[in-house]
């Protein structure tokens, strides 16, 4: 199970890589501690270069925590999918740009891409809004996630999860590349879509990409 420092390196790789500014978004990762299973969480309100371990908080299902800080106004989200998806191993929320502008228009992007199926779906789905650190905001991303590992949260950003936090990353990343990739074609015109039959392919395929982890 991925530590503190981990945590740590991963959130500071989030503003590096552009997907945060500031003390925007979020991230956790599956953990037990002391017997308790739960979860580890980045703090409230800190800039991602001033984190330290020490900052990093524990919090349990029951949404008791633990820890020197205050956890993430969003850790509702989170605790709610590892509750609900037990194959969720890090949670990844961002405002990043291009994830952001099409969240502010409400919508979902459609398989522009076979990429798309990267997130386990022809589409990714656009969360209903809801206040931030709401379990409202909460129940509308359950919704949204459904048979997919992203989402965007309307007029607010993306969300993503993962194995572990480098791969919750590693998706986000990609999921903000095809969010600028739909913006720049809307900008031309009406992007050609994928049929159905060829997402159903692309997404079979996905169950065998990538290297076996050993």
């Amino acid at each position: 199970m991925p530590d503190r420092q981990t945590l740590v390196d991963i959130a500071r790789r989030m503003a590096a890589s552009g997907l945060n500014k500031g003390t925007a978004g979020n991230l956790s990762a599956r953990q037990e501690e002391n017997g308790e299973r739960g979860f580890l969480i980045t703090p409230s309100g800190m800039a991602y270069d001033t984190l330290t371990p020490e900052d990093v908080v524990f919090m349990r299902f029951d949404g008791a925590h633990t820890g020197n800080r205050k956890p993430s106004s969003e850790w509702r989200f989170h605790r709610d999918i590892y509750v609900a998806r037990p194959e969720a191993g890090a949670v990844l929320h961002a405002h990043s740009s291009f994830a952001t502008t099409l969240a502010c228009l409400r919508r979902d992007i459609p398989p522009f891409h076979y990429m798309i199926a990267r997130f386990d779906g022809d589409t990714v789905r656009c969360a209903n809004y809801a206040t931030f650190g709401t379990q409202e905001l909460s129940d509308a991303i359950l919704v949204a996630l459904r048979g997919r590992k992203a989402c965007l949260l309307a007029n607010h950003g993306m969300l993503v999860f993962g194995d572990d936090p480098a791969r919750a990353l590693a998706l986000a990343l990609e999921l903000e590349e095809l969010c600028e990739q739909y913006w720049r074609a809307c900008q031309l015109g009406q992007p050609v879509l994928l049929d159905a039959g060829e997402m159903a392919r692309v997404l079979d395929k996905f169950t065998t990409y990538g290297q076996e982890q050993r």
